[in-house]
């Protein structure tokens, strides 16, 4: 792939959709006299979920258990890892969670506990993903994976005819590369298509091994100093931990992304696209299960992964609230909007484009 261009959106546009939009929603908040930010539904969620997590980490190195209830206990520690990035910290690194920045700040540092990198992911996922969604060789979020062509750019090659079948095999790996060799990589990394990785302040250099090896500690040495088990039950453990962790984000993000109806602008030859911003999030992006409690409540707003990227910075609580008032809006100006009415409805949406771009 040759050298990526600036990316220039285009700036005057035929609709003021995105005005209309946001005074829409601005309305919705003033008219019910509502904050953007974390509710107390929110909170008894933050809470709920936090505190499973603590104590299934505190089950797992108690020594007072089985090795089937030790082995149980990773997989419910692994889902409300999961479960955590999606609710917490997400929303805190957004600004959304909170209109005080502080706690937003402290509310971020749990993606650390989940042994990747709060300052990495802000580069990573709120400016160069957010973005840059869904452009080849600028959003990162679909090149990450190897052995996988998520975009008709991407070289086919012939083992993609079967990575319909074998992708969940790599989905299981994710937060396994986040914690042993992403975040490294793309902390040290120079670019990403465009964009130029900053020059990081000291501090996020410290931050980045101390966290690190706080988490190795946690999970890995501490588990095998003093729980009674074989180091390689502590180990498998460890591992099915982050199968489930890995494989529940990697089926989200996926799903709102890589679906058969969000698209994969490319810009002409000077960088430029043809869609406004707000267009362009509407175009690569897709909700799912919008109306689903369970969905709702696991995923943290992704599975409306619409108003998650044209108001990110607004709690995903109320994004229940918001999607009637954005998907009339689009229907107005004529635009799209993506939905899958179930889970199982967008997995298989994304099982039928990762077949397609493995054979066309």
């Amino acid at each position: 792939m040759e050298k990526a261009k600036r990316i220039q959106f285009e700036r005057k546009s035929s609709t003021d959709f995105y005005q209309v939009l946001s005074k829409r929603v601005e309305d919705y908040f003033k008219t019910n006299n509502i904050s953007k930010h974390a509710n107390g539904a929110m909170v008894f969620k933050t809470i709920f979920v936090l505190t499973v997590f603590i104590l299934s980490y505190i089950g797992i190195i108690s020594n007072v258990f089985g090795l089937g209830m030790v082995l149980f206990l990773f997989a419910v520690n692994g889902f409300f890892a999961a479960m955590i990035g999606f609710n917490i910290s997400h929303d805190a690194v957004h600004d959304a969670y909170s209109s005080n920045k502080t706690l937003n700040r402290i509310l971020g540092t749990t993606f650390n506990f989940l042994g990747t990198s709060d300052y990495v992911w802000k580069i990573k996922h709120n400016i160069v993903h957010h973005t840059y969604t869904n452009i080849p060789g600028h959003d990162s979020d679909i090149e990450d994976i190897p052995f996988i062509r998520l975009t008709e750019v991407q070289e086919r090659k012939w083992n993609h005819r079967f990575q319909h079948i074998y992708m969940f095999f790599f989905y299981l790996f994710t937060t396994l590369s986040w914690v042993f060799k992403n975040d490294y990589v793309n902390f040290f990394r120079r670019d990403w298509g465009w964009y130029k990785n900053p020059d990081h302040p000291k501090v996020e250099y410290f931050r980045l091994f101390f966290y690190k090896a706080l988490y190795y500690f946690m999970f890995l040495v501490l588990p095998f100093l003093v729980v009674d088990q074989p180091w390689y039950f502590i180990l498998l453990g460890f591992v099915i931990l982050h199968f489930v962790e890995g494989m529940t984000l990697a089926l989200v993000f996926q799903l709102a992304h890589v679906v058969e109806e969000a698209q994969f602008p490319e810009p002409n030859d000077e960088g430029k696209l043809e869609d406004t911003w707000a267009v362009h999030q509407l175009r690569t992006t897709a909700n799912f299960a919008r109306k689903s409690w369970l969905a709702n409540f696991i995923c943290g707003g992704l599975n409306f992964q619409i108003e998650h990227h044209l108001f990110p910075a607004i709690c995903h609580i109320h994004y229940t609230k918001l999607a009637p008032i954005v998907k009339q809006t689009a229907s107005e100006f004529g635009l799209p909007y993506h939905e899958a009415k179930t889970f199982g409805g967008a997995l298989m949406s994304h099982i039928r484009i990762m077949q397609r771009l493995g054979t066309a």
